[in-house]
């Protein structure tokens, strides 16, 4: 099997054995960047790094979970800011797309979200690092506009949906995006693989998060993400050789591996 990368997985998620397994038995695997969802989740991801070589963290606040106190988010930043030389990049951070869709955050936390992603796009800038989004559907206009404002060049739109205007507008801009093993079954997904060049593509899994059609019941490893680049190649009409080198080597210049 070819050589890849997950360019998005919350490896801090898995049980023990489980990390043990994707890491050490995979020698596909070159790499995989894994996102945190907090300051614990920053720490364990450093961990992971030191005992593995194959593990690149990225340190932020995931927006789908109830807003951290100004206390909480001093020691977040306090913590990034000690650790940005071992971080590959600021994430995953962005906007509470589907808490709002239920309705479980009010109108005023909502601005304060939007205040936090700001933070850490400046961050990202000030520290020259990569910025991993969760901005889709009606967020990710807003996310482009903060991306815009503040000139930020390396953006990674994870598990990307959205209106065409606004993959037009993300591809003229240079911004990536990442596919999971949904786009073997999911339309909406093979849509925007056939929009967006390929040179702009990277491939995730987002594991633990588990899958249907041919993944329903099973664990989220990264070895998944060989039929996702079959299916891109599909689509693309390209040869699948041509498909695995391209998103590995989008994703090994975006996040200098």
């Amino acid at each position: 099997m070819e050589k890849m990368i997950d360019a998005h997985i919350h490896l801090d998620q898995y049980q023990g054995e489980a990390i043990k397994e994707i890491v050490e038995n995979s020698p596909f695997l070159e790499a995989l960047i894994s996102v945190s969802f907090h300051l614990e989740s920053c720490k364990t991801n450093l961990e992971l790094s030191k005992e593995y070589d194959k593990v690149k963290p990225a340190f932020g606040f995931h927006p789908e979970q109830p807003l951290p106190d100004e206390n909480e988010i001093e020691k977040l930043v306090g913590w990034m800011k000690e650790h940005k030389t071992e971080m590959a990049a600021v994430g995953e951070v962005g906007l509470p797309y589907y808490l709002r869709s239920e309705q479980k955050v009010t109108s005023y936390e909502v601005g304060k979200y939007f205040e936090l992603l700001e933070q850490f796009i400046k961050l990202a800038k000030k520290w020259g690092k990569p910025i991993v989004l969760h901005a889709v559907y009606d967020d990710a206009p807003i996310a482009c506009d903060l991306l815009e404002k503040h000139s930020i060049e390396k953006a990674h739109f994870h598990w990307f949906k959205g209106d065409s205007k606004t993959i037009e507008r993300m591809i003229a801009n240079g911004y990536f995006i990442s596919v999971t093993p949904d786009v073997v079954y999911e339309h909406e997904i093979q849509q925007l693989v056939n929009a967006y060049p390929l040179e702009q593509i990277m491939i995730e899994t987002d594991g633990p998060w588990p899958f249907e059609g041919p993944f329903r019941g099973k664990m989220t490893h990264p070895v998944m993400m060989a039929e996702s680049v079959k299916e891109i190649a599909k689509i693309k009409k390209i040869p699948v050789t041509d498909v695995f080198r391209q998103v590995r080597k989008n994703t090994k210049t975006f996040y200098c591996i």
